[in-house]
């Protein structure tokens, strides 16, 4: 190659370069200036985000000041918020409240819909979990199509639930003793779901080992807990123990009482047949 060409060449390319390295220069010389109308946008993106935030301020105080027997106001002032400030940092707690207040009401449908919301926002929250897994079985349609989809729903949440509870931060002025008796009440809970989840399916035997957990040692079992029991005991043969659990459930006011007396009588007539 000529010589004189080559350097030539070789100019042009390097001339060239610095043309594309003094434009680059320049570009970002010229983006390194303030941009009025960016700087506008921006401020008042962060002026919208803190009217937001002031909102959802003003609007949890107002949710968190209620009384517990506002159900009805709590229902309204906590589906306006989860509708103006679906992202706050406060959503959680106000879908869990919520979801409690449909429960008080018992709106199935609504308190469903917004545990499975709560349950979105904080995955781990092990109150929405047990009172889901608990009520599932007590209000289940069995004739329903996703009624098997339901109880192994319910089935997973109380399993997922016991090991949370031992890791539950006791509350700010409760004692020692008030703490304990809560943690046990909430895996009494678990296992009354899973016994009558058990149930449900017909699966006898593990209903029976659920619900001895929920009731024996209880000074106050839930009455549905002793029938589902006696009943899942009955079916297994053990008659002597369906009675007993028949005759606790007789005990309580209200609820199955006098159901469990009627089969009480009728395992009785099952045993002086043996």
């Amino acid at each position: 190659m000529n010589r004189s060409f080559a350097q030539t060449s070789f100019r042009v390319r390097s001339s060239a370069c610095l043309v594309v390295l003094i434009s680059a220069s320049i570009c970002r010389a010229q983006n390194s200036v303030p941009n009025p109308a960016q700087e506008l946008n921006q401020r008042a993106t962060l002026e919208r985000m803190d009217d937001a935030n002031r909102g959802a301020d003003r609007a949890y105080g107002e949710f968190a000041a209620l009384k517990p027997h506002d159900v009805d106001k709590k229902i309204k002032l906590g589906r306006a918020f989860l509708s103006d400030y679906p992202t706050s940092q406060y959503a959680e707690p106000v879908a869990v409240s919520l979801t409690n207040a449909y429960y008080e009401r018992q709106d199935w449908t609504n308190f469903f819909a917004t545990a499975d919301r709560a349950l979105a926002l904080s995955p781990d929250e092990a109150d929405v979990l047990l009172t889901v897994s608990w009520v599932t079985p007590h209000v289940l349609n069995p004739n329903a199509p996703d009624a098997a989809k339901q109880l192994d729903k319910a089935e997973s949440y109380a399993k997922r639930a016991i090991p949370l509870l031992a890791k539950l931060l006791k509350p700010a002025g409760m004692s020692d003793a008030e703490y304990d008796d809560f943690k046990n009440n909430k895996l009494i809970q678990a296992h009354s779901a899973l016994g009558l989840v058990y149930f449900r399916r017909h699966d006898f035997e593990d209903s029976v080992k659920e619900l001895e957990q929920s009731t024996q040692g209880n000074a106050s079992p839930d009455p549905t807990d002793l029938y589902v029991l006696g009943m899942s005991l009955e079916n297994l043969g053990r008659y002597r123990e369906a009675m007993d659990a028949y005759d606790r459930c007789s005990q309580i006011s209200g609820g199955p009482q006098d159901q469990c007396k009627q089969r009480s009588v009728g395992v009785q007539g099952k045993l002086a047949q043996k």
